[in-house]
């Protein structure tokens, strides 16, 4: 059995590199806080794992909100509608993710794992309208493509943003810098739902992920920091990260492909 100092450390370092990356190099950071759980900190259960992971996604996300709010990058019409229709996507993906045997789970989070670092290998596009206004059009496109993200970020537990964000994009055509922030308040009220869904059947692990999201936290800040001074290398800091994320991809498919033999 793992001693439980080393447990809380572990805790606190994974959830650190969380909020580091994600505050280096954006969405699609979180996506290694399924496996951090799982196999550093040592979680045996794979939704537990999901579970927890969701809560702590969700509360760096609200937290980091707060920030883009401030700076006026969060177009609320928007985000609120996106948001809220993914949340009754994401609650029948956490419903449905439940249901599946938790290494295939694993595994087919493994594959998503690879389609996050190909999305962040594409370069990101600027274009888009700074001074977008939500109409029935755009609603009724926000509406269907949030449901179908917040299905996807139920089903496998994690923020989404790598999804959320192009979303967002293409339901309303707003500015990038406006997307990033706005998702913020879809990434939090998805992991809300999703921990929501798993808290009910016990599978969140509220000691671990509160030292994960405090571990979060002093990595955001670090991170923010950080990537200022590297913010001309942004381009190489995905780049690598992608690479770290196809790594981890290949061991949690390894791990798990046993499930399907």
């Amino acid at each position: 059995m793992m001693d439980l100092g080393l447990t809380d450390l572990s805790a606190l370092l994974s959830g650190g590199l969380v909020g580091l990356t994600l505050a280096v190099v954006g969405g699609g950071g979180s996506i290694l806080a399924v496996p951090l759980l799982l196999y550093v900190v040592g979680m045996k259960n794979p939704h537990m794992a999901i579970g927890t992971s969701a809560l702590a996604v969700s509360v760096n996300a609200f937290a980091n909100l707060i920030a883009h709010s401030r700076a006026g990058n969060v177009k609320w019409p928007c985000a609120v509608v996106f948001g809220l229709s993914g949340v009754a996507g994401a609650f029948v993906g956490s419903t449905l993710g439940k249901l599946v045997d938790g290494q295939k789970l694993l595994f087919v989070f493994g594959l998503v794992m690879v389609a996050v670092a190909l999305a962040m290998l594409r370069p990101r596009q600027p274009e888009g309208d700074p001074n977008v206004r939500i109409n029935p059009a755009i609603a009724v496109r926000l509406v269907v493509i949030g449901l179908l993200t917040g299905l996807l970020a139920g089903f496998f537990g994690i923020g989404g943003g790598f999804l959320i964000v192009p979303g967002i994009m293409l339901g309303s055509g707003m500015a990038m810098l406006n997307a990033v922030g706005s998702s913020l308040f879809s990434v939090g009220a998805f992991g809300l739902t999703t921990a929501v869904s798993y808290a009910w059947d016990g599978l969140v692990d509220w000691r671990v992920a509160g030292e994960f999201i405090a571990g979060g936290i002093g990595g955001g800040i670090a991170g923010l920091a950080f990537a200022q001074r590297l913010a001309t290398r942004k381009g190489l800091l995905n780049r690598v990260f992608a690479g770290l994320v196809l790594t981890v991809a290949a061991y949690v498919l390894w791990r798990s492909s046993a499930a399907w033999i």
